[in-house]
């Protein structure tokens, strides 16, 4: 994430209150939540995923492994493992999802940095699952951009249209987020095989958004399915975005923390019409994963809302969506953790799950 340069290449930050600086009052307090461990003792579970069966997806950050979890046995099992990885930083294996006709389409996605020909790339593979043992063809490699020591993105998943989403950073230039003519700081939108969709706003494009900075969390609503995501800023406003097809975020090279112009004018104002946060907090909580309640088992008072985690912080926040669930009606911390809270992801049986640099928790009401 960030402190001027990099958050998560510095796991020994000092925790820091969170500011909500764009008056939204606080939800109502509600009956405590808590968690409990899922698959502990992991190695830098940084992005995972749920099949439908159960199993956990998860990636390895700093190795590269892909495996998977069962809640049922508990075993754990290797799938595949990234080569060629690049660890500096924020780097690393950032993302995993799964093909949304899993297993009849046996294929895992993975946004993972890798240095190929002494080149370092951010890439996403499609490794092939055959009966537990993973493969990656030829043509596995369905996008490929620069990557830098931080800023990478990595957040991926599939939308209900079918379609793969993944959030890039800007990897250190903020001129990057406001050029359409490439890919960084940017929401793209593709087909399961790396292809770009006819109806992309951007003609011929994988961008779908633009105007980012850097992201480690991305989700859809499941109730009107609308995407929303968190954003890193740099010593000011951290984000909460609705994401909505061909927008400006703003973020970009003019950006700073300085005032005048009031937050987040002052780190939301490049390129053509820039959409605002609905959001923004300082000093940044350092925003990571998200992921919506619906019937996730925590009670009336989270049915429905916007649950996102936190690395400097160590809490998961709950937002209150308003009627429309375009704009926040209030928020408040709804759980804080031990450590820092790396990913987060709606399970199968609607129970909202998130990870740690040491396992894989599952949210409870106790």
């Amino acid at each position: 994430m960030r402190t001027g340069r990099s958050r998560l290449r510095r796991f020994t930050l000092a925790i820091c209150a969170v500011a909500i600086v764009s008056g939204i009052p606080a939800s109502p307090a509600h009956a405590a939540t808590g968690a409990t461990a899922v698959a502990p003792g992991l190695d830098n579970p940084a992005a995972f995923t749920l099949a439908p069966d159960g199993r956990i997806f998860y990636g390895e950050r700093l190795t590269g492994a892909v495996r998977i979890f069962s809640p049922a046995n508990g075993t754990n099992t290797l799938l595949y493992t990234v080569t060629d990885l690049a660890t500096s930083g924020e780097q690393g294996l950032l993302g995993v999802a799964l093909d949304p006709n899993y297993p009849t389409e046996p294929f895992v996605y993975v946004y993972a940095t890798r240095t190929v020909n002494n080149v370092t790339q951010n890439q996403i593979l499609r490794i092939t699952d055959r009966n537990g043992v993973g493969y990656l063809a030829r043509s596995g490699v369905i996008y490929t951009a620069p990557a830098a020591v931080v800023h990478n993105g990595g957040r991926i998943l599939f939308g209900p249209d079918g379609m793969l989403y993944a959030v890039t950073g800007d990897v250190q230039l903020p001129a990057n987020s406001q050029n359409l003519g490439n890919t960084m700081g940017k929401v793209l939108r593709m087909s399961r095989f790396g292809l770009v969709p006819t109806d992309n706003p951007v003609p011929g494009s994988l961008i779908y958004a633009y105007g980012l900075r850097n992201s480690f969390g991305m989700a859809f609503d499941p109730v009107y399915g609308g995407l929303w995501e968190t954003e890193n800023g740099p010593a000011c406003n951290d984000e909460l975005n609705r994401v909505y097809r061909g927008l400006n975020y703003g973020w970009g090279p003019t950006q700073t923390c300085s005032t005048p112009p009031a937050a987040p004018m002052n780190t939301n104002r490049d390129g053509p019409s820039p959409v605002f946060p609905l959001a923004h907090y300082t000093p940044p909580p350092a925003v990571t994963g998200i992921a919506f309640c619906r019937a996730c088992g925590l009670g009336s008072a989270v049915e429905g809302a916007l649950l996102y985690g936190t690395f400097n912080t160590r809490q998961v926040r709950r937002v209150t969506l308003d009627r429309r669930r375009t704009g926040v009606a209030a928020e408040a911390i709804e759980y804080t953790h031990p450590d820092p809270i790396l990913s987060m992801e709606r399970g199968p049986d609607g129970a909202v799950y998130f990870s740690d640099s040491s396992g894989i928790y599952k949210l409870v009401a106790s």
